[in-house]
């Protein structure tokens, strides 16, 4: 028997309010889309390229090489006594993870504009793509930690039980960023202009290059309310912690994940009032 138009099911879509949250019950119905999205995204990023996946692998490591040279053996900026090269893997590694994808996702809306207006879906589905996708980069990456590890010796302490909170928290705050920088790019195209010295003024005030015990006390207060900070600072004690310089920095790690979570709501909330426009803005 063929089936009548009142068998076929009808999805209704309502307007929301102005300054909604994300739905989520909506996001789980276009789940197999995020996996699509997710997946294409990775495919397309190797497609015709000769070293595939090891990419994954040569370019954060040619980045920690270059600056172990310049900051580790030219300028000597200091590494809590560390070997520069463990010190600065520890860090680039998460760092090239969350800047990577910032960038991809910040720009997610507007990279896609042609098919904002041809059919519906939760918009935020862009902005997660890359930063889902992205684990699969950072997974293989794992690989230069562990060998540089491996090479110095050094032996993981009972801080490592923080990684999966670190792990969430290093997703966090690509995605609370590009909630906001993706929403006001739609307006604003001054963004994408400015995102280059954005994510250079992240990676300077964190701890990647330098040591976070050279920022004085003083200056701490401040210094932590960058998110990015207690990530780093994190993954250093999880997997360097045997060292009194490398103790949990709690202040840091509890303000890293409010920070995150606060501009992550709040993000949510602006990306929902802003979706509603895109369309005729773009």
């Amino acid at each position: 028997m063929s089936e009548t138009p009142h068998d076929q099911p009808v999805v209704v879509i309502e307007s929301k309010r102005s300054w909604a949250f994300v739905d989520f019950r909506e996001l789980n119905h276009y789940r197999d889309l995020l996996y699509f999205m997710v997946w294409r995204s990775i495919k397309v990023a190797y497609a015709q390229s000769v070293g595939g996946l090891a990419w994954a692998l040569v370019q954060p490591a040619i980045q920690i090489l270059v600056f172990t040279v310049i900051f580790g053996n030219l300028v000597d900026i200091g590494s809590d006594g560390l070997p520069y090269l463990l010190f600065s893997t520890v860090a680039i590694i998460p760092w090239s993870y969350m800047s990577g994808t910032m960038s991809a996702a910040s720009g997610s809306l507007i990279g896609n504009s042609a098919m904002l207006g041809k059919i519906y879906f939760p918009r935020i589905i862009y902005p997660l793509t890359p930063i889902i996708g992205g684990l699969i980069n950072f997974s293989i990456s794992l690989i230069l930690i562990v060998a540089v590890m491996g090479y110095y010796q050094v032996t993981p302490t009972k801080n490592m039980l923080l990684l999966p909170l670190l792990f969430v928290m290093m997703m966090m705050v690509p995605l609370a960023f590009s909630l906001w920088l993706s929403s006001m790019a739609i307006r604003y195209r001054d963004v994408g202009i400015v995102m280059g010295y954005f994510m250079r003024m992240l990676m300077y005030t964190a701890p990647i290059l330098y040591p976070s015990s050279s920022i004085s006390e003083e200056m701490r207060g401040w210094y932590v309310l960058n998110p990015i900070v207690g990530v780093i600072e994190g993954f250093r004690s999880a997997l360097l912690g045997a060292s009194p310089e490398m103790f949990i920095r709690w202040d840091s790690l509890i303000c890293s994940f409010v920070v995150s979570l606060l501009l992550c709501i709040t993000g949510a909330i602006y990306f929902r009032r802003m979706e509603r426009i895109v369309v005729d803005v773009i």
